[in-house]
């Protein structure tokens, strides 16, 4: 298998080039090896993509013939099959998915116990180890059993507990592009009293309504069509659905970040000591926010491996990133998009205000966010050479994840991506005009860096 695939916190790859069948039913072996083999139970699940059924077919091979039982969820949201392995607390999990990457890719989303995810650190160098060395353990066949309609009956069942029918009324449009949450997602909020409408409500692995990741310009007709049509709010989902991006009654898309802090100023108002755990390039929003309440920040790595992790151990009641994955502590510290979905009709329940208002009402900062494509072989040496140079420089800098600058006027972030090819930039600042100069000041050192690589390529 080609090392480049091995993640921060997965497996992925452009299918038929960098993963087919045969590194699948590896990754099967393996993980089921490093988790124990005989014995343990291993949920399955896949996205729309065309090539993730055969991967999942090819992996449960895998699993199966290191001895393991496969509990065989089928075509459904990535959170469902987290959801599985903490409900039932079974021994780990895999979901064949690139999550918001392009068409073409697909890859694997590892999970222990918990649904603790199994990336670098937390096991997924163990399973690579295992697939390099051949070391993996066979024995006779583990069963497999289909278990989609039960999971999906148990977690609507879960969910009524936590929310019952208090949300009737709020009028929702949602926009799955195509994904696995398809048809599922809108049945699960109809249940609920919401009244909701979708477009681009057909599971497609070919995504031809949109890209499978939701952005402000992918987004475009549901903005539209959220402001024209009096709706409370929208929402779009990646396309395995742990990714929730909001959008207002005013059509405005709503980063993570800011979704994060509305709950922690309506859900925990007068109640400190509560922790909340977000990443490293949210706005300082959060922590004023925070403040405000008497609520405990925890910053954290970027990704669900680091901030599951965080969310369990510190029994935060919620977790954010910019990039809106938001995470739950009522359903076991996980990010789920449809949970979300159903947080945000409840905080509108609640204020009976319009989520443009209750946006308005927060404090108000400059932000700048751009993605640049960088190899995967240099970035993380650029981002080393980085940090190097701002320490150097007396800056005052946070490297948990990339390099964070803290500067008297704001603060701005350079870290390499996990998931692609690419180095992201996130600066902030209290006015347009200190924002500017930030910018301009980390896009020249970052080019800088960067030239020196690319000449060598």
């Amino acid at each position: 298998m080609k090392n480049e695939v091995f993640r921060a916190y997965d497996i992925r790859g452009v299918y038929g080039k960098d993963i087919v069948e045969e590194d699948a039913r590896l990754i099967g072996l393996a993980f089921a090896t490093h988790l124990g083999g005989e014995g343990k139970t291993i949920a399955v699940g896949w996205d729309v993509r065309r090539s993730s059924n055969s991967l999942a077919t090819a992996l449960i091979e895998g699993i199966t013939s290191a001895g393991a039982n496969v509990l065989k969820i089928g075509l459904v949201p990535t959170p469902l099959v987290y959801f599985a392995v903490a409900h039932r607390m079974l021994d780990g999990g895999v979901v064949v998915t690139a999550s918001h990457n392009p068409p073409e890719w697909n890859g694997f989303k590892l999970c222990r116990e918990r649904a603790r995810l199994c990336g670098i650190g937390s096991g997924l160098e163990k399973v690579k180890k295992i697939i390099d060395e051949k070391s993996w353990k066979t024995t006779s066949k583990g069963v497999v059993k289909n278990i989609g309609d039960e999971i999906l009956r148990e977690y609507e069942e879960y969910l009524l507990k936590i929310f019952g029918d208090r949300l009737s009324g709020i009028r929702i449009l949602i926009d799955p592009g195509n994904g696995s949450c398809s048809k599922i997602s809108t049945k699960i909020l109809q249940k609920f009293g919401l009244v909701v409408d979708s477009i681009n409500d057909c599971p497609d692995g070919n995504f031809p309504s949109r890209s499978p990741e939701p952005t402000e310009e992918s987004l475009t007709v549901l903005r539209e069509m959220v402001k024209e049509n009096g709706y409370d709010l929208g929402v779009g989902y990646d396309g395995d659905c742990d990714r929730a991006l909001f959008v207002d009654d005013e059509g405005n898309v709503i980063r993570g970040d800011v979704m994060l802090a509305l709950f922690i100023k309506h859900f925990l108002k007068n109640r400190p000591g509560e922790k909340i755990v977000y990443e490293v390039s949210c706005s300082k929003l959060v922590d004023e926010v925070c403040k405000e309440n008497g609520v405990i920040p925890i910053m954290s790595r970027v990704g669900h491996t680091f901030i599951l992790e965080k969310m369990l151990s510190e029994k935060a009641r919620f977790g954010g990133e910019i990039s809106s994955h938001l995470y739950f502590g009522e359903i076991y510290g996980l990010d789920d998009a449809i949970f979300a979905t159903l947080q945000v009709a409840e905080l509108l329940t609640l204020t009976r205000r319009r989520l443009s208002q209750l946006v308005e009402e927060l404090p108000k900062y400059e932000s700048f966010k751009k993605n640049y494509d960088v190899p995967d072989e240099i970035k993380f040496q650029v981002i080393n050479d980085l940090t190097s140079f701002f320490k150097e420089a007396g800056h005052k800098i946070i490297t948990l994840d990339g390099v964070r600058v803290e500067l008297e006027e704001g603060w701005f972030i350079l870290r390499a991506s996990n998931t692609l090819p690419q180095v992201k930039l996130t600066a902030e600042a209290k006015s347009r005009e200190s924002l500017d100069k930030i910018v301009y000041y980390a896009e020249k050192k970052f080019k800088e860096t960067l030239v020196k690589y690319v000449s060598k390529l």
